[in-house]
C-alpha cells in the first residue's frame, strides 16, 4: 500500500489524473478530510475541495505506478 499527498487544482489535471488511475490495478482512493472517493471516478473527484491537498491511497502498489503519480504529488 502507498499513501501520497497530491494536488488536483485544475480541470485538465483531474481529467489526466483519472486516465492515469484507470491504468492502475486494484483499489485506488482519494481522501479529503472525512470523505473518501474512488480515484477512478471523475465525478467523485469533482465533489471534493480541489483547492486542498488530497491524499491518494493505492492498495496494490507496484513500482511502475510511481511514474504515473509523480506529476500530481504535492
Amino acid at each position: 500500500m502507498e499513501i501520497l499527498p497530491i494536488h488536483l487544482n485544475t480541470i485538465d489535471r483531474v481529467k489526466d489524473f483519472v486516465n492515469c488511475m484507470n491504468k492502475i490495478d486494484g483499489e485506488v482512493t482519494i481522501s479529503c478530510g472525512r470523505y473518501v472517493i474512488n480515484a477512478k471516478s471523475i465525478m467523485g473527484i469533482f465533489s471534493l475541495d480541489l483547492t486542498k491537498t488530497l491524499t491518494l491511497k493505492i492498495e496494490e502498489w507496484k513500482d511502475e505506478y510511481a511514474a504515473l503519480v509523480k506529476r500530481y504529488e504535492a
